[in-house]
């Protein structure tokens, strides 16, 4: 089916490294077409005007299990539909697959239906997996189920890799389990982000994981060392070493708004991502939900087990960015940085996400100063339109 072409006009227009103030974008074919003061326009196209609103990248959320009533691990077609339909309120307009520990069999079911899912038009787009898990440690497992934890092992994730159609991007493990490192630089050399994430690392350990190839810290300060005043741990770990980045859950529970600034001031927007890390519950009312096959209460903000552990979050990505948008020293083009540029880098899809450029898919979000979502635009479809 055509597409119709979408242009729109006289709006602020934040490109990879210049602002134009007042602008037109042109969209033809799911692209973008061209960004220029004039164009000449198609016959027949859908008009958004963006007087006083943004244009913006959109949002790429690397980290998220579920959404809408499903999850990844439900490994069925509808579930990665239902979540890729109601995406787009939130200005999500690609996202991970998430998984979690699990059994072999049941994150094997999930790998092999991202694998022959096909992604529909007007709706977040399946960009690839992030395997949260299993080669974790148990003593940060947090709300992965302890039963299903293992040691790493390199046939076993060629085997899901190769499931998963080469589709797992990220790798979520606790990088002390992998003594030799010959796990980490496997990964590293097929072109895996290797995250620590749900370790027990101290600043040493971290030292030496970036040493063998890891580049990334999951959901930080959650499931791992904070910093104490003789061991900065993983978290210092990540002030210190410019090689790593690091994922943020911007909901005020996961991070302290004074965390968030910290790690802010230390971190910049350079080397931080802002991930939802969503389970099924989000978009829905409270209740009893599950994650990982373990119950999970939701109440108005939060998602927790039956003892009080954070279970992923209940966040929406504008939330996220509106969380970031007010701290100080954060500007527009910051967080654009950390939602957009910084995890479409860090999955290797720059070339075609993560930005407004010509050529590039058209992912854009209409947004006013304060990160209302007016209208998202998913690979050319005006996937939705807000109040």
């Amino acid at each position: 089916m055509q597409q119709t072409p979408v242009y729109i006009k006289n709006t602020k227009i934040f490109l990879e490294d210049k602002v134009i103030p007042n602008g037109n974008i042109l969209i033809e074919r799911g692209q973008i077409k061209a960004i220029t003061s004039l164009i000449e326009l198609p016959a027949h196209v859908q008009l958004i005007d963006g007087t006083n609103l943004n244009a913006i990248p959109g949002f790429i959320d690397s980290h998220i299990h579920g959404a809408n009533g499903a999850d990844v691990m439900d490994a069925t077609e509808e579930a990665l539909d239902k979540m890729a339909f109601i995406l787009p309120e939130e200005g999500t307009t690609s996202y991970l697959a998430t998984t979690i520990t699990q059994s072999p069999e049941n994150i094997e079911r999930a790998l092999e239906n991202v694998a022959n899912y096909e992604n529909k038009a007007g709706q977040a787009e399946v960009v690839g997996v992030h395997l949260e898990g299993p080669f974790v440690e148990k003593s940060k497992a947090g709300a992965q189920p302890m039963e299903y934890i293992i040691e790493p092992n390199i046939s076993q994730f060629k085997k899901w890799q190769e499931l998963s159609g080469n589709r797992i991007k990220t790798i979520t493990m606790a990088p002390e389990h992998d003594q030799t490192g010959e796990f980490i630089k496997y990964l590293v050399d097929t072109g895996v982000t290797v995250s620590a994430g749900h370790t027990n690392a101290n600043f040493a350990g971290m030292k030496e994981a970036v040493f063998q190839g890891v580049t990334q810290l999951t959901h930080l300060c959650n499931a791992m060392n904070g910093i104490h005043h003789r061991d900065i741990g993983a978290v210092g770990a990540a002030f210190q070493l410019e090689e790593l980045s690091g994922e943020i859950i911007a909901d005020g529970i996961h991070i302290s708004k004074e965390m968030l600034q910290l790690i802010y001031q230390n971190m910049g927007s350079k080397r931080l991502i802002l991930i939802t890390d969503a389970m099924r519950a989000k978009c829905l009312p409270p209740g009893d939900y599950e994650l990982g096959g373990q119950p999970v209460i939701v109440s108005e903000d939060r998602a927790v087990l039956a003892d009080g552990t954070l279970a992923g979050s209940i966040l929406k990505m504008h939330e996220g960015a509106k969380q970031i948008l007010q701290l100080d020293g954060v500007s527009m083009e910051n967080v654009i940085e950390m939602a957009s540029i910084n995890p479409a880098k860090q999955i290797g899809i720059f070339d075609r996400k993560g930005s407004i450029a010509k050529g590039k898919d058209a992912d854009i979000l209409i947004v006013d100063d304060h990160m209302n979502i007016k209208y998202t635009i998913c690979r050319g479809v005006v996937s939705y339109k807000g109040e």
